[in-house]
């Protein structure tokens, strides 16, 4: 069993690919995006994105491509939205998403979208599945093994890592405007939203904010 990070690339024809995979890797309103969760059906691809750029530009560009089924935004501050798209499948990208989720491979998410084109992902599974998935990539896409591990060097979601009381402290805080920019709420309020002492409330939000930010930049 072995953990591959690859990138693909399609030189500039990702629309022709699909037209939403264009939007992600090509558009002027699109900075930054990653897909983080997703189910493909075969005829249709449903994918939850989040995504910097401008939200009313994205929803323009889908309400004119007819293979988008439908889709939701909700924005996340100013400049960033998650996105969830849901596209009837053409037969490229039927091609394309073939190989990778077929029989016993697993892709880890995210699927990290590239201003360049390129789109990162993380994939695990047998080695013959894994060789063959990648010999089967049609073109135009070109497929680069950026590194080769074991599932144990894969990232975890961040989120994971928390415990019960850690997260509700965390999500506690972010509803409470503990992490707004200028910040809304003190971590006296969110002792009082989970009914403790402000040290033992500081103290929850210090582990989990140290375990999300190792995870995110030292991780991977």
């Amino acid at each position: 069993m072995k953990r591959l990070r690859v990138s693909i690339t399609a030189g500039g024809r990702e629309g022709e690919i699909h037209p939403m995979y264009g939007v992600m890797t090509r558009a002027p309103f699109v900075e930054r995006a990653t897909a983080l969760q997703w189910n493909f059906t075969g005829d249709a691809l449903g994918i939850l994105h989040y995504v910097e750029g401008d939200a009313d530009a994205f929803a323009a560009a889908a309400d004119d491509i007819d293979v988008v089924v439908g889709y939701d935004i909700e924005p996340v501050g100013d400049d960033a939205f998650y996105a969830y798209v849901r596209d009837a499948t053409t037969d490229s990208l039927a091609e394309l998403f073939g190989p990778i989720s077929r029989g016993g491979l697993v892709v880890v998410p995210p699927i990290v979208y590239g201003a360049d084109g390129e789109v990162t992902l993380t994939i695990f599974g047998p080695d013959e599945e894994l060789q063959a998935a990648m010999g089967a990539i049609p073109e135009p896409v070109e497929v680069t093994v950026e590194a080769v591990g074991s599932l144990a060097a894969s990232r975890v979601a961040p989120a994971a890592r928390l415990t019960d009381r850690q997260r509700e402290a965390a999500e506690a805080a972010l509803d409470l405007g503990y992490y707004d920019v200028p910040r809304t709420g003190d971590h006296e309020a969110v002792a009082d939203a989970l009914g403790c002492a402000p040290s033992t409330a500081a103290e929850h939000l210090r582990k989990a904010e140290s375990k999300l930010l190792r995870a995110v930049l030292r991780e991977g």
